[in-house]
């Protein structure tokens, strides 16, 4: 049974579980021709069939990021669709892809972050974490780590406290420092205890970095 044929929508199912099962089941056999169908569905006119088609593969995606890296040209191209489905889930698959081609992820940075500016909540968490792979690596932190420290500063606070744990992680030296600033800075304008708490347990990092 090809892949299109397990998605949610062609088994007439309402839910993600269909999705969730085949992306596991392509992830363990390795199924690179699973994947290649997944994507030509993305062009599909049918809506549904392209929800479950992207879902999918970002799920395959988090779990063997490799078998969806040589797609990473389509994902790019998803970043201006009209949907915004679309949109968030290729920046998932993105996400998860700059784990191990940080070097094409990098080179797609104006369009991660147009992307971002435009994007809903998911499409910035995972710019935000594909951001913080590549600033990991010394090569790409001169240009990404700013990129970083800008959300931070401009985030809504709802984000503020999972961005600090995530941007924290890719901080070193003057960066760790930088890092500190903005958020004793914003520490002022928070006001939910949960999100303080979150915030100062990070700053206390910082400090002993």
């Amino acid at each position: 049974m090809g892949a299109a044929n397990e998605l949610a929508s062609s088994l007439g199912r309402a839910d993600e579980q269909p999705n969730i099962a085949l992306a596991e089941r392509i992830a363990g056999e390795n199924n690179s021709a699973a994947v290649r169908e997944l994507v030509d569905l993305l062009g599909s006119k049918n809506k549904a069939l392209k929800s479950d088609a992207i879902k999918a593969l970002y799920e395959v995606g988090a779990r063997a990021p490799e078998l969806i890296a040589t797609h990473l040209a389509q994902f790019k191209n998803l970043l201006t669709s009209p949907d915004n489905r679309m949109v968030w889930g290729a920046m998932c698959a993105i996400d998860s892809i700059a784990g191990v081609k940080p070097e094409a992820v990098y080179m797609m940075l104006p369009q991660i972050m147009a992307a971002m500016d435009k994007g809903t909540v998911i499409t910035r968490d995972h710019a935000v974490k594909a951001l913080v792979k590549l600033a990991a690596e010394d090569r790409f932190a001169k240009t990404t780590f700013p990129l970083l420290l800008e959300q931070l500063r401009t985030c809504p606070v709802n984000q503020l406290p999972m961005y600090a744990e995530l941007v924290t992680t890719a901080a070193k030296a003057d960066g760790a420092r930088q890092v500190e600033l903005v958020l004793a800075d914003r520490l002022t304008t928070v006001d939910q205890p949960a999100k303080r708490k979150r915030i100062a347990k990070v700053l206390k990092q910082l400090a002993k970095a």
